[in-house]
């Protein structure tokens, strides 16, 4: 099966724009001390705007293209990874984001378990994916089938159950067209 991202790297920031940094400022609860992880963070294109307002920057992803692409950015520290096991200690970052990727894990019960091992006591995890109870996305869902990539769309309520059984509080809000953001704390 092709790696898609790996094909995608070198163009990926140009053709897919970073969400409004604000709003997962906001959702994060940004500024705060520790470190962040972006998990399947691939260019880290999302956390690059997100360096200010922590003490460091881990992105993860398992696509070497996309992390050459995050290497390049100041203040990033790439890592190659599986979401579903994270090569770091429990507790290690006070901030996790995951931005429109947990739908391409190959397991998101084992990934959202692993992100909530690494989360620092008071910390705060922010998914934010598209909103599966759309009609839009169930379409994007559709057409990524077609591509032959692997992903696996939860809604919303799922992806927070999950996180809840986890034994994490979790609350998900949306916008007005089709993203979902699902805070675990």
């Amino acid at each position: 099966m092709p790696d898609h991202f790996d094909l995608l790297a070198r163009i990926y920031d140009r053709a897919i724009p970073p969400p409004d940094p604000d709003l997962l400022i906001d959702q994060l609860k940004l500024p705060a001390s520790g470190r962040l992880l972006d998990a399947g963070g691939g260019t880290g294109r999302v956390s690059s705007a997100l360096r200010p307002f922590v003490d460091g920057v881990v992105v993860s992803d398992s696509s070497l293209g996309m992390l050459r692409q995050a290497s390049r950015k100041d203040g990033l520290a790439p890592i190659r990874a599986h979401v579903e096991r994270l090569p770091f200690p429990d507790a290690s970052f006070t901030r996790i984001v995951v931005v429109d990727a947990l739908h391409h894990f190959c397991d998101q019960e084992d990934a959202i378990a692993d992100l909530v091992r690494v989360l620092a006591p008071g910390g705060r995890l922010v998914i934010e994916e598209p909103d599966y109870t759309r009609l839009v996305v169930k379409l994007v869902a559709v057409t990524e089938k077609l591509a032959l990539m692997r992903s696996r769309f939860l809604t919303p309520e799922a992806i927070a159950t999950i996180a809840r059984a986890h034994g994490r509080a979790a609350a998900v809000t949306r916008d007005d067209r089709f993203r979902a953001w699902i805070a675990v704390t």
